[in-house]
């Protein structure tokens, strides 16, 4: 099988990586580099299969200047909520690409791991169950794949699990206790499954790999970028001093202003995401630590 990867950060490379164990694997990126099977972006859009990990906040950038489709199978591995639009990437890549041809990765997955061929279970969701197969066929034996029909609950799940970490990672870096931070990862579980009855998502995707296996990953390990987003903002570092310290890109960033808006927007009771967003705009920690525990639950 030919199976193109489109970037070549971590995730990317990893989910290379991961397919090369079986498939024929190649990887592009927006920055050539001197790694084994890279070729142009030209070519890899040739391919039978196409993993997509471009960041959230730049698909409908990418999308738009770069690809055209040409019936290829494709699994989007990357996670949130394009925060000038509040779209999810389903809606993003709908003007692009079928329904029957698209799919969504999800499923706790740290890339160094994935990398170590550590073992991990992961969940291909697509509308088009065939399609989930035949990529679940694709992995290692090291990563035991799952399908799924529900995109919109895998989606939610993974963009608001990002936003949750922050909010962890605060929590760590304020020293406030595992009792505070089983008690914050709990209630973020439950406030991504009411976000997610507002779209129609199915309640057991918040209780299996994509919902709650994400998030307890991802809010617990300094592994994870956005938890270590979270541990700046406790020191009270700003942004850009976050994201400088960081290297790397942070999709709960995004995603908590793109809850922000929808939760305005649509009257929605979102009091973790909302105090992620105004400590993102500058509000403190301590402030917005005594505010969410004086919310009614």
């Amino acid at each position: 099988m030919s199976i193109g990867v489109i970037g070549a950060g971590k995730w990317g490379s990893a989910l290379a990586f991961a397919f090369s164990q079986k498939n024929e694997v190649y990887i592009s990126s927006r920055t050539p580099r001197d790694i084994p099977n890279f070729v142009s972006l030209e070519e890899i859009l040739k391919s039978e299969y196409l993993v997509i990990t471009v960041p959230a906040q730049q698909v409908a950038k990418w999308l738009k200047e770069n690809f055209v489709f040409n019936g290829q199978k494709i699994l989007v591995a990357s996670k949130g909520i394009e925060a000038s639009s509040g779209k999810f990437l389903n809606e993003i890549y709908k003007e692009y690409v079928p329904d029957s041809h698209i799919s969504f990765l999800s499923g706790p997955s740290f890339a160094t791991e994935v990398m170590q061929s550590l073992p991990t279970a992961l969940v291909i969701n697509s509308t088009n169950k065939a399609l989930a197969q035949e990529f679940a066929a694709l992995f290692p034996s090291f990563i035991k794949s799952y399908t799924s029909t529900d995109v919109i609950g895998a989606e939610i799940s993974g963009a608001y699990k990002n936003v949750i970490a922050i909010a962890a990672g605060i929590c760590d870096g304020l020293n406030l206790g595992n009792n505070a931070a089983a008690a914050l990862i709990s209630r973020g579980l439950v406030e991504m499954d009411r976000f997610g009855a507002k779209y129609g998502a199915k309640k057991e995707t918040f209780l299996g790999l994509s919902g709650a296996g994400d998030l307890f990953l991802t809010a617990s390990s300094i592994m994870s970028r956005n938890f270590r987003v979270g541990q700046g903002l406790a020191r009270e570092l700003s942004q850009e001093e976050i994201l400088q310290e960081l290297g790397e890109v942070a999709e709960g960033i995004g995603t908590a202003y793109a809850l922000y808006e929808i939760a305005k927007k649509e009257d929605l009771y979102l009091p973790i995401a909302r105090e992620v967003y105004e400590m993102l705009e500058g509000k403190s920690p301590q402030e917005s630590l005594r505010d969410l525990l004086s919310k009614e639950m």
